[in-house]
C-alpha cells in the first residue's frame, strides 16, 4: 500500500514540476587537476563514514530499506530537473533536505553520491571528474546545513513544519552557494571575492523560488510520509 502511495507521490511531482532535461552540476572536465583532487579528498571522509551508517541503517529491516530507496529517489527526480534562470543559466532542486531530517547527513551524503554517479554515467548530468565537488555541494554541506537548522529550531520549540521548512530551503540555497566558491576558487580572475560575487549572482540568487519551493514540497512530503505506519518509525526519529 506504501509503495503505491509513494507511486502516486511521484507522479505528483512530475506534474508539478516542469519537464527534466539536463541539469546544472559543475560539467565533466571544468575544474582543474588540483581542484578535482582536494574536493575528492575533502568528500572522501564523509562518504566513508555515511557507508557505514547507510549499512547499519539498511540491517532495521525491509522497511529501512524502502525508506532509504524512497529517499533516495526523491534526490534523483528532485536533483535531474533544470528550470531555465534570469541569468541565462539553469537552476535545479536538490532533494536532500528530506534524506538529512530522516536519515541524518552522512546517509544523505551516499545518497547523493550514488544519484550524481548515476546522473554523470547515464544522463550526462556533471561528471565523473567533478563527482567530488558536486557531492561536497550538493550531499555535504547541502544536508548538513539542512539537518542542523531543522535540529536547531526543534530544539528552540519551533513548529514541525516551520522547521521541516526552513532547513530544506537552506541546504538547497547553500549547495547553490558552495557551488558558487568552488567555481571561485577554480576561477578567480583578478579578485576571489568578485568572482565569489558573480558566481552566486549567476546561480545562488536566483536558485531563490526553487529553494522555497523545494521546503514547501519537503514539507508535503515529509507529512505525506507520517501518515503511514512503515514510515512512522523514521519521521518520529526526525522530531527529536
Amino acid at each position: 500500500m506504501l509503495k503505491t502511495k509513494f507511486g502516486f507521490l511521484f507522479l505528483l511531482i512530475f506534474l508539478l514540476i516542469p519537464t527534466p532535461v539536463l541539469a546544472m552540476h559543475i560539467m565533466e572536465g571544468f575544474l582543474p587537476v588540483k581542484w578535482v583532487i582536494f574536493w575528492n579528498l575533502v568528500t572522501l571522509p564523509f562518504v566513508v563514514v555515511g557507508f557505514i551508517r547507510l549499512q547499519r541503517e539498511a540491517t532495521r529491516g525491509p522497511g529501512a530499506k524502502l525508506m532509504l530507496a524512497f529517499a533516495g529517489a526523491f534526490i534523483f527526480v528532485l536533483s535531474a530537473l533544470k528550470m531555465p534562470s534570469v541569468t541565462g543559466s539553469c537552476s535545479h532542486p536538490t532533494g536532500t533536505g528530506l534524506a538529512a531530517i530522516l536519515f541524518g547527513p552522512f546517509i544523505t551524503t551516499v545518497l547523493g553520491f550514488i544519484v550524481l554517479i548515476f546522473q554523470a554515467l547515464l544522463l550526462a548530468h556533471g561528471g565523473l571528474t567533478t563527482l567530488g565537488a558536486n557531492t561536497f555541494s550538493m550531499a555535504v554541506a547541502g544536508p548538513l546545513v539542512a539537518y542542523g537548522v531543522y535540529k536547531g529550531l526543534q530544539k528552540a520549540g519551533v513548529s514541525n513544519n516551520f522547521s521541516i521548512f526552513l532547513g530544506a530551503m537552506l541546504g538547497d540555497l547553500v549547495t547553490y552557494i558552495v557551488t558558487s566558491v568552488q567555481l571561485a576558487l577554480a576561477f578567480p580572475g583578478s579578485s576571489f571575492s568578485l568572482s565569489v560575487l558573480k558566481f552566486m549572482g549567476i546561480f545562488a540568487l536566483t536558485q531563490i523560488p526553487l529553494a522555497i519551493s523545494e521546503g514547501l514540497l519537503t514539507v508535503l512530503t515529509y507529512n505525506f510520509l507520517s501518515r503511514y505506519e512503515d514510515a512512522k518509525i523514521w519521521v518520529e526519529k526526525g522530531e527529536h
